[in-house]
């Protein structure tokens, strides 16, 4: 696909202050959202991810580690503020360092959806569906397993039956309010199109 623009007004998105500005959106809402994953509004890193893969596809090479350093920084000091060591933590154990893998599936998927986007149609909201879900389950089995497998939080004896429970009663959950986010992120990329004037949509780049 060729290079393409929000729109012949708009900041193209091979610009720096596009990518910047959309990183910049993305650390926020991560820095918002995930000081509390379970509360009124839920952590969002899951989707962030998606969306950085999508927008700063070629960029990954610093916009995801800075990403990743940016989630392990807010567990840190959220974890620590609790008085309680980062180390001796709850969701914390060798399978914590699996969150990179899962993560990279997210990105992964927004950057494939990147390169098959081909402008605002019922095709491409489709394509954008099925890769978030796909990306989403791939995530959520590897830091589910890696948890349910590694973490000495999870009470002898393990088994796969006993996993598999645990799979199937927190993946809608977590697709419901990843799907949220996923959600308000393609209407505001909907937005941005419409507002734009941008007859074919936003094209990745190639």
């Amino acid at each position: 696909m060729t290079s393409a623009t929000l729109g012949t007004s708009g900041a193209s998105r091979d610009s720096g202050a596009f990518r910047y500005g959309v990183f910049a959106l993305l650390a926020l809402a991560m820095a918002v959202t995930r000081i509390n994953h379970f509360g009124l509004l839920p952590d969002a890193s899951w989707a962030i991810f998606f969306v950085g893969g999508f927008y700063l596809r070629r960029e990954w090479r610093w916009a995801f580690p800075l990403l990743m350093v940016e989630a392990v920084l807010v567990d840190y000091f959220v974890i620590s503020g609790q008085g309680i060591s980062f180390w001796e933590h709850y969701c914390v154990s060798a399978a914590y360092w699996f969150l990179v893998p899962s993560y990279f599936a997210m990105w992964y998927g927004g950057a494939w959806l990147a390169t098959h986007y081909a402008g605002l149609n019922t095709r491409s909201l489709a394509l954008a569906a099925a890769a978030f879900v796909v990306a989403l389950s791939v995530c959520y089995l590897i830091s589910n397993g890696s948890f349910y497998w590694l973490s000495a939080s999870v009470p002898q004896p393990r088994s796969f039956p006993a996993w598999f429970k645990n799979l199937g009663d927190w993946y809608l959950p977590y697709l419901t309010s990843q799907g949220i986010y996923f959600g308000i992120a393609v209407a505001l990329h909907v937005i941005a199109v419409q507002f734009t004037h941008t007859p074919a949509g936003l094209r990745a780049r190639a």
